[in-house]
């Protein structure tokens, strides 16, 4: 397969949950060729206040776009599901991160990849685990089995 592996993390506490990313991944599609949808989770919100339950889900596939050019795709496709930024960590119809994009280590202004918080959240591992569990972060060396692993201790 031609392009960079990418690994995006889905997520959705408002509304039917189950669409908004099933709709996010059919947008996504023609912009990340091989696209694998893991199965879905759903998990307590977590370090937002008093919220609904997330669903969660992770998706790989290859991409040609370059990494700052993905991102805006994410959010294109945030904002066409009615994603809605009034506060940081909001209750929100749609979230699409950036986890992984090859073995890129970036960071720049409003683009950090690896996403600088993966490695502890276990609604992003779980379901990333499903699809790429033997992907490696670049900056630890660990997989991402390993790295789920860590937080079962």
């Amino acid at each position: 397969m031609t392009g960079v592996p990418v690994a995006i993390a889905l997520g959705s506490n408002l509304g039917d949950r189950e669409q908004y990313l099933r709709e996010a991944i059919r947008r996504l599609s023609p912009d990340i060729a091989g696209l694998q949808l893991s199965p879905l989770y759903e998990n307590d919100a977590v370090g937002v206040g008093e919220q609904p339950p997330f669903l969660n889900a992770a998706a790989s596939g290859h991409t040609t776009l370059s990494a700052r050019a993905l991102l805006d795709r994410l959010l294109e496709v945030e904002a066409e599901g009615g994603r809605v930024r009034t506060t940081p960590g909001a209750a929100r119809t749609l979230d699409l991160d950036l986890i992984l994009y090859g073995d890129s280590v970036i960071d720049e202004p409003g683009l950090v990849v690896p996403h600088p918080r993966f490695r502890e959240r276990r609604f992003v591992l779980a379901p990333l685990a499903a699809v790429a569990a033997g992907w490696r972060d670049p900056v630890t060396g660990l997989t991402v089995d390993a790295l789920l692993g860590r937080l079962a201790d």
